[in-house]
C-alpha cells in the first residue's frame, strides 16, 4: 500500500462509515482494484482507521457523552451481540473479506430494503430507547458482519423497526459504532501481532494518515447525512446500493475479476 492508496481508502471510510452503504464493502472493492485486498496490512488498515471516524462522533456529539449511566448501559447491551457473534464467526467473517461478489449481492439486497424502509417505518417518531430495543438494535447490527450489509444501515433499520425516528435511530447507531469499532480494532490488532507481524515505520505513517483523513471526512459526512436523512429518507441510498452492486457484478464478470486468490 502506498500513500495515495491509503488516502483514497481513508476517504472512502470517512464517507461511508456512517452512511447505510457499507464502508467495509466499498473498501474491499477499492483494495481489490488496487490489487492489495489480500495483504495482511491492508486488512489491518481498513479496521484501524475506523478510530479516526470514531473520534469524529466523539467531537460532534461531545455534550451527549455526559448523559446518565443508563445510556451507557444500553449501549453496552446493544454492543454485546457483536462481541458474541464476532468471536464465534471470526474465521467465517475473514473468509468473506476478500470477496467483492458477497459485497455486490449484499449491496443489492440491502438497496431494495432501503427503498421500502421509509414506507414501512418512516412515520414513527419515537425517541425513547429501552434495554430490549437496544438489544434488538445490536442483533440487527450483527448482520453487518456480512460485507456489504452496512453496520450503520443495519442498526438504523433495526432502530426504526422498534418505532424510533430516523434521527434517533441514526444517532444511536453513531454512538454504537464507538464500542463496536474500537473492539474490532483491538481484536484485529491483536490477531495481527499474534500472527507474527510488526508495523514498519512506513506502515505506522500510513495508519496515522488514514486516521486523520478518515476523521476529517467523517465529520463532514455525519453532518450532511443527518440533514439529508431528515428531509429525504433512505431511497437515494437504496438506489445507490443497487446501482453500485450491479456495477461491481458487471465489472467482475465482464471486465476484470475482482476476487484476489
Amino acid at each position: 500500500m502506498d500513500t495515495l492508496q491509503a488516502i483514497i481508502l481513508a476517504i472512502i471510510e470517512g464517507i461511508t462509515e456512517f452512511l447505510p452503504v457499507s464502508s467495509t464493502g466499498h473498501m474491499i472493492v477499492a483494495s481489490s482494484f488496487f490489487g492489495i485486498a489480500h495483504d495482511d496490512f491492508t486488512k489491518l488498515f481498513t479496521i484501524v482507521i475506523q478510530l479516526g471516524t470514531i473520534l469524529s462522533v466523539v467531537v460532534l456529539y461531545f455534550k451527549r457523552f455526559f448523559q446518565s449511566l443508563d445510556f451507557y448501559y444500553k449501549l453496552f447491551v446493544a454492543f454485546l451481540p457483536a462481541v458474541v457473534f464476532g468471536l464465534l464467526l471470526s474465521d467465517f467473517i475473514d473468509s468473506l473479506l476478500e470477496n467483492p461478489i458477497t459485497v455486490a449481492v449484499s449491496l443489492i439486497i440491502g438497496g431494495f430494503i432501503l427503498l421500502k424502509v421509509d414506507d414501512w417505518f418512516g412515520h414513527d417518531e419515537g425517541t425513547e430507547i429501552s434495554y430490549l430495543t437496544a438489544l434488538k438494535i445490536g442483533l440487527f447490527q450483527c448482520l453487518a458482519m456480512i460485507p456489504g450489509v452496512s453496520r450503520s444501515g443495519a442498526s438504523i433499520v433495526g432502530g426504526m423497526t422498534q418505532k424510533l425516528s430516523r434521527t434517533t435511530a441514526a444517532e444511536f447507531s453513531f454512538f454504537l459504532a464507538i464500542p463496536t469499532m474500537l473492539g474490532a480494532t483491538v481484536k484485529k490488532s491483536y490477531d495481527y501481532y499474534k500472527a507474527g507481524f510488526e508495523l514498519t515505520q512506513d506502515q505506522t505513517y500510513l495508519l496515522i494518515i488514514g486516521n486523520v483523513v478518515g476523521f476529517v471526512v467523517a465529520m463532514i459526512a455525519i453532518k450532511s447525512f443527518i440533514g439529508f436523512l431528515q428531509k429525504h429518507g433512505f431511497k437515494l441510498f437504496g438506489y445507490y446500493r443497487i446501482i453500485a452492486g450491479a456495477i461491481i457484478l458487471l465489472i467482475h464478470f465482464f471486465v476484470k475479476p475482482l476476487i484476489v486468490i
